[in-house]
């Protein structure tokens, strides 16, 4: 710390407890408050200087107005529970943790899909994937796809306008043309509600249809009405979280609750990236590089996919995650949404 700071005060930070790793690693250099998410309120944060959160805390002006918090850290790649304008207006810095658990939802997509399409007898064999949002998380599912021999049809209109069209198609062409649409968007003004009736009426009959993005970017009426019409539907995230459409809940393949990034390696990565932006934002040295130790056991898995068949693949991803058992466990209790998510006991993530 900076003779400056050891002058002052401690630096005051208020944590959301259920961000995993993250207890002993500021206790320090810092006075530090644990509390559950949704239950931080302003009076926590009056004489605070940061925040360290997750999305059930919703960070605005209601929470922040009259804080003394200069920064807020976000372990999670979105960050549409943070009102950006407003801190940016009053000075608040925020950090979010981009492409943290990537590759735990490229692991979820595929254990999904192959599992959906073992159990309903699809083949997968020549099927294009198209792929909605191409960022950290959609480039790890591109990469996978392509490697399981997946012909593959990128929408990504930012990218396209900085890189060139070349490697893009628009939302139409690949609605139109792809066997799988697999969403991967962040929340916000121009993807909320994407995923409406024109969206799914473009959608190839008998085409496979996955949310593991945000739940506000589907309109779940509209998926109802043309649930029909899929061979598969595969849903991680959900409309106001964390109460859940039952009726939807109840007709589509998979559900889980909100946890396709949840991956050991994944988490791990977003403490890290909190911890690093609060050591360096309040001159704490000693954690620039901290990194929360990594359990024997819990390593990520090499897999060997190459010339296996669509069953050989199945079972082998199923093995690595078991995703029916997170779908049984969130359809016998789906009033425990939070309660599942808050004690899921964290995947190891595979690569290849």
């Amino acid at each position: 710390m900076t003779s400056e700071q050891k002058e002052r005060r401690p630096i005051k930070i208020v944590a959301d407890k259920d961000i995993p790793f993250l207890q002993g690693a500021l206790e320090p250099y810092t006075e530090i408050i644990y509390k559950k998410g949704d239950d931080i309120c302003r009076e926590d944060l009056l004489d605070a200087d940061a925040l360290i959160t997750r999305t059930r805390t919703i960070c605005g002006e209601k929470l922040l107005s009259g804080t003394a918090v200069k920064a807020i850290a976000t372990a999670t790649i979105g960050t549409d529970h943070v009102d950006l304008k407003w801190c940016a207006a009053n000075g608040i810095e925020v950090h979010n943790a981009p492409g943290c658990n990537a590759g735990g939802v490229m692991e979820y997509v595929f254990s999904a899909l192959y599992g959906l399409a073992a159990r309903k007898g699809l083949l997968l064999d020549g099927l294009r994937l198209g792929i909605v949002g191409v960022g950290h998380v959609g480039r790890r599912i591109e990469e996978m796809a392509r490697y399981l021999g997946f012909e593959v049809l990128l929408c990504d209109p930012p990218r396209a306008a900085a890189e060139g069209p070349e490697a893009f198609c628009s939302l139409e062409e690949l609605l139109d043309r792809s066997d799988i649409v697999s969403l991967h968007v962040p929340l916000q003004e121009d993807t909320a509600n994407m995923a409406g009736e024109a969206f799914f009426s473009r959608m190839k009959p008998g085409s496979i249809f996955i949310n593991a993005s945000r739940g506000e970017v589907v309109d779940e009426q509209a998926l109802l009405e043309y649930l029909p019409k899929f061979s598969g539907v595969i849903i991680d995230t959900w409309r106001n979280e964390p109460h859940i459409n039952r009726e939807l809940l109840s007709k589509v393949d998979i559900a889980t609750p909100h946890i396709a990034g949840y991956s050991y390696q994944g988490k791990l990565n977003g403490t890290a990236s909190v911890v690093r932006f609060i050591a360096g934002k309040f001159g704490i040295d000693a954690l620039l590089d901290f990194y929360p130790g990594q359990e024997a056991g819990h390593e990520a898995v090499k897999l060997d996919l190459s010339g296996m068949s669509q069953g050989q693949i199945a079972s082998i991803l199923q093995y690595n995650y078991p995703i029916f058992t997170d779908d049984f466990m969130f359809r016998m209790d789906p009033a425990g949404f939070e309660n599942l998510r808050n004690n899921y006991s964290y995947r190891r993530e595979i690569y290849f």
